[in-house]
């Protein structure tokens, strides 16, 4: 897991050493422990290391291949990395490495674009091909690794790096605010989808993408996966028993992969029935030894603030060394910079400075981490699944549960410059009517795992774990369980109240207390109620000389909510005050 980085020029002009230089050491908590540049013609690499696989200098990145005439910056994992090395040694391939870096060279060496299709993994990447002088871009099918991009003002340059804000430092970003990027953070409940961010100035590659850039600057970009929820009659006729058997053997291979490396590896214990059950295969599976950690903080207006009586249950149960992190409530308040100062995007749940200050505490003892993430979106685990199995007006629904506000209430938050077309309404109704399945329940399910996760929960967790240099690693994500979880019908995925056919598969593994609590979440009382120190810091935020001066909110909505901002709550249960709070401090954050 590491930070990339890189430039090219398409007119012939020098590429900024410099920028590369800051965006090297914006990326520093990604990869502390080496880091590189290689500059050839018009492209410029760099590369911030973290040492998972092959620890030593001989997988240093960037990594060139004089031999193949290609250079190469990769951050992520390749999880069958060992078998495709392998086959491409059985083709006449020599290896100086022992890491997966030069496996993708060598990969693309046999195969070109193509060899996207044959990794198991998270990645992104960029391949520098020496004789054509073409630059290869390339992202995981389902977003887990980020790319973000920023075109010079002329189009005559390119920058990409793993995160936002080493793209701000290098300089000569267009930060205006992007309308698109505004309406999805205020109403598609932050989720803003690629290739769009909160700038003008910056975009990011869509998951699942190839972008074939040419030396004069001509792109071409090819979707090289797409999830299918299409069934054959006879898997329409399969028992649910069938059914459960194929979904724990893909579980348990998908966690079974995610062991690679040459460090210990932990888990994220929530105590939910996601993280739990990847907990119990891996002991099942004669993991010793294993680490697992969990978080939680001070209670706030009578709600607790910590699941520990179910973590405590699966560490003892199965014998983990496990450590608990408290967090007390001024702790909190004082995190909550650093916080903002880890989000490439503005991100409003409040488990934001939750995995954060987790992060910090499990960074302490591991490098890499399994976490339950994705579950929830595959297997229908969220309450505003069972409604969409009836309904006649799929996207009402839909929108009714997950978007914050509607397109009116919109235009008395933002001031009038930044309001025009419902864009959020737009591209949910587009991916609806587009879907290859007639099933609603289906089309969100496609929705949230394609769109939805990358741009929530696979962002904050990709951004909160490697602000300390800590791989987190998502099993659930792994594409050939994400596609079997597809095919299996929705029916199975609805019972027991949602994740029916994963809570049937996790009675094989794990305590049924676990299965059977109501369902958690990562609770930060503090932050759901913003009253007393979090309200002055919100208020003080939203009435400071800089946000009055940007103009972005209509002052008068702004002072209803901090008259009575408990009053004002999204249909997720989010504060609207907090979600614009949220907004401007990252911008002053990054200096916008």
């Amino acid at each position: 897991m590491c930070g990339i980085c890189g430039e090219v020029t398409f007119d012939g002009s020098h590429v900024s050493l410099t920028a590369i230089d800051r965006m090297m050491k914006v990326m520093m908590p990604r990869g502390p422990d080496a880091a590189g540049a290689y500059l050839r013609d018009q492209v410029v690499l760099g590369h911030r290391r973290l040492k998972i696989i092959d620890l030593s200098g001989r997988s240093h990145q960037p990594m060139v291949d004089a031999e193949l005439g290609l250079s190469i910056a990769f951050n992520g994992c390749i999880y069958n990395y060992p078998d495709l090395r392998r086959e491409l040694t059985n083709k006449g391939y020599r290896f100086h490495s022992e890491g997966d870096t030069e496996v993708i060279l060598k990969a693309y060496a046999e195969w070109g674009p193509e060899c996207v299709s044959r990794f198991q993994g998270m990645f992104a990447f960029a391949i520098q091909e020496r004789e054509s002088g073409r630059l290869i871009l390339a992202r995981d099918r389902l977003g887990i690794k980020p790319l973000y991009l920023a075109y010079g003002a002329s189009g005559k340059r390119l920058r990409f790096a793993s995160s936002l804000p080493a793209l701000l430092a290098a300089g000569e970003v267009d930060t205006t605010i992007n309308p698109v990027g505004l309406h999805h953070y205020m109403t598609f409940h932050a989720v803003v989808p690629p290739p769009h961010t909160i700038l003008k100035g910056v975009e990011k590659l869509p998951p699942a993408t190839i972008r074939i850039i040419e030396p004069d600057g001509r792109t071409q970009d090819r979707l090289y996966w797409e999830l299918s929820f299409a069934r054959t009659a006879e898997e329409e006729k399969r028992p649910v028993e069938d059914w459960r058997a194929d979904v724990l053997d893909a579980l348990k291979r998908a966690v079974d992969r995610r062991m690679i490396a040459d460090v210990p590896v932990g888990v994220l214990l929530s105590g939910g029935v996601d993280s739990s059950l990847i907990v119990g295969l891996l002991a099942e599976a004669g993991q010793s030894g294993l680490k697992t950690f969990s978080v939680g903080f001070e209670e706030a207006h009578g709600e607790k603030g910590d699941e520990f009586q179910y973590s405590d249950l699966i560490a003892e149960h199965f014998g983990t060394e496990h450590y608990k992190t408290v967090v007390s409530s001024d702790r909190l308040l004082s995190a909550l910079p650093k916080t903002f100062a880890a989000m490439s995007e503005p991100m409003v749940s409040y488990d934001n400075v939750g995995f954060y200050l987790l992060s910090e505490q499990v960074s302490k003892h591991v490098k890499v981490v399994q976490s339950g993430q994705g579950a929830d979106e595959i297997f229908a685990g969220y309450h505003w699944y069972p409604p969409l199995d009836k309904t006649s007006d799929p996207f009402g629904e839909y929108a009714k549960v997950f978007f914050d506000r509607d397109h009116e209430e919109y235009a008395r938050v933002i001031a009038p410059d930044y309001v025009s077309d419902d864009f959020s309404r737009d591209f949910v109704e587009a991916h609806f009517s587009v879907s290859r399945t007639t099933q609603p329940v289906e089309k969100a399910l496609g929705l949230d795992t394609t769109v939805m996760l990358v741009d929530d929960p696979v962002k904050r967790v990709d951004n909160m774990t490697m602000a300390w240099g800590l791989e987190a690693r998502v099993p659930f994500l792994d594409h050939e369980l994400v596609e079997l979880a597809a095919k299996v019908p929705a029916a199975y995925k609805l019972a027991s109240g949602g994740k029916g056919i994963l809570k049937d598969v996790a009675r094989e593994v794990i305590p049924a207390a676990v299965i059977d609590r109501p369902k958690g979440y990562f609770p930060v009382p503090a932050l759901k109620y913003v009253d007393g120190e979090y309200l002055d810091l919100v208020s003080d935020t939203l009435k400071s000389r800089t946000a009055i001066g940007r103009g972005l909110f209509q002052e008068d909505y702004v002072d209803m909510l901090l008259n009575d901002p408990t009053s004002h709550i999204t249909p997720l249960r989010g504060s609207k005050i907090w979600q614009m709070a949220t907004l401007e401090m990252w911008l002053q954050t990054n200096g916008i």
